[in-house]
């Protein structure tokens, strides 16, 4: 997983105001509940992901941009490294067939590839909920008011602390079918739903939590599904290993099925828990592209037995060491060969357009995509200040997203945003509709272009002459994490 975070060629989105938010409780002795960085109008800044910042900032701060790489692959690591303890408690001794593991870390690649992003600690501790819950089913029930402490940890690191609550729901559901004890599940689901207000927000950030993950996000890639319009030509390796786990575990179920059985008969026999965690998180798996590792965890965990039995293929010792000694030997070779650099994002992020606006020191609102809004404020502010950025429910109105929807494709009211935001200067990406309507306005002048970006100036904030950005790769890269912003 180490190869696969190294090789991609940019930071998540979202990154820059993770670190602002990490900066303010690190240096600034505060949880930064109102946003600084918008001249929109904005709400209560509920930051759901303010720990995951801390926890960001607090390396690069101390360590440096790589050991946020470094920091991606531990947390892959140790996702793996809990899944496998839950196979072990289910009875597998050897679960170490290199033959399986290579369907889910391809699955996953896509998901987990990003250097560092803040939905990897909801994934690891979502493993870890899965093994302390296996090991409540097996009589350790006391270990089940662990739980609620794992849920403050978790409910300030990341919003997908839900995923956690709904993991005891589904175990309670499983022992009930099974006809066993199941108070303990409910008692533990109450006081960790009441652990939430443990949080800098106290009790209105539970509502805000709720309403955050059940809103709809159409114009959110990730939260798309995996067949939806846009999304059916991606996450190929992933409906892969969804087709071949489905079709696995088909032709399991037929091969335990005899019969003398009748379907009453084989639902009694089948362990429950296993059945409703599967079928939840393939649904989810389906339903957004951001939830794909539940399912892949879930799958990994459950059904290794099942792959196991399926090809009947066991190692022999000899091989199994052979077989491990290769791996170790291709991957630190390819540790060794290759060379590692921050990954600038040149071709997604605006750095030339931005380093131009930083050195002519030219003050006043950007609009740009709320994607890039982030690495925008990260870098210029506080000499400039952004129309909106990728924490979208956490600081902005509904009304925000559209109103730039309309604007970047324009559609009807497209210069809406003009007249209710008006923005100095604008950076746009050049596979936009609106980019052959800003070259005829006669207000704003294309004062910088790059092959991906345009920076537009209005009139007023128009120079004689510019000092020109640097096009060394080496620079950006060794001021990639440069910051006027102080606390």
């Amino acid at each position: 997983m180490f190869i696969i975070s190294a090789n991609v060629n940019r930071f998540d989105f979202d990154l820059w105001a993770r670190l602002i938010a990490g900066m303010g409780v690190i240096d600034g002795h505060q949880v930064l509940k109102a946003d600084m960085l918008s001249y929109t109008p904005t709400h209560t800044w509920w930051d759901h992901e303010y720990g995951s910042g801390v926890v960001f900032y607090f390396f690069l701060k101390h360590f440096g941009g790589y050991s946020l790489i470094l920091l991606q692959s531990v947390l892959c690591f140790l996702i793996f490294w809990v899944t496998i303890k839950i196979i072990k408690l289910r009875g597998e001794n050897n679960p170490y067939n290199f033959i399986f593991w290579i369907f889910p870390i391809i699955a996953l690649a896509e998901n987990f590839g990003s250097p560092i992003r803040c939905h990897m600690f909801s994934f690891l501790l979502f493993t870890v909920f899965l093994y302390v819950l296996e090991l409540v089913r097996r009589g350790k029930t006391n270990l089940i008011y662990i739980l609620p402490i794992l849920t403050v940890l978790w409910n300030n690191l990341h919003g997908g602390v839900v995923s956690g609550l709904g993991l005891i729901a589904l175990f309670g559901i499983g022992e009930i079918l099974e006809n066993k004890p199941f108070k303990h599940y409910i008692i533990s689901g109450i006081i960790s739903f009441a652990a939430l207000i443990i949080n800098p927000w106290s009790w209105e950030y539970i509502k805000f939590l709720l309403m955050a993950n059940l809103m709809p996000r159409p114009d959110v890639a990730e939260w798309w599904g995996i067949f939806s319009r846009h999304q059916i030509a991606n996450q190929i390796p992933f409906k892969i290993f969804l087709s071949l786990a489905i079709i696995m575990e088909i032709f399991t179920l037929i091969k335990n099925y005899k019969f003398t059985e009748n379907i009453k008969q084989l639902w009694q026999k089948s362990d429950k828990t296993k059945i409703i965690l599967l079928l939840v998180t393939i649904y989810l798996a389906i339903a957004h592209v951001k939830t794909i590792p539940f399912f892949v965890i879930v799958f990994s965990a459950y059904c290794y037995e099942d792959f196991v039995k399926f090809i009947e293929i066991k190692l022999p010792q000899i091989a199994s060491k052979v077989v491990t000694s290769m791996v170790i030997l291709i991957t630190a070779s390819a540790l060794l060969l290759k060379s590692y650099i921050l990954p600038v994002g040149d071709y997604t992020y605006p750095i030339r357009e931005v380093e131009f606006i930083k050195i002519n020191k030219i003050q006043g609102n950007i609009l740009v995509n709320f994607g890039l809004g982030s690495y925008v404020s990260y870098k210029l502010y506080p000499q400039n200040k952004i129309f909106m950025d990728g924490r979208y429910e956490e600081v902005y109105y509904d009304d925000m997203i559209p109103l730039l929807k309309k604007f970047y494709l324009v559609k009807p009211g497209w210069d809406e945003v003009l007249k209710k935001y008006p923005p100095d200067i604008m950076i746009i990406e050049k596979d936009y509709p609106i980019f052959m309507v800003l070259n005829r306005l006669p207000d704003w002048e294309n004062v910088y272009e790059s092959e991906h970006f345009i920076l537009y100036l209005h009139k007023n904030k128009l120079k004689n002459s510019y000092l020109q950005p640097s096009n060394d790769l080496d620079y950006y890269k060794n001021t990639l994490f440069d910051t006027d912003i102080k606390f």
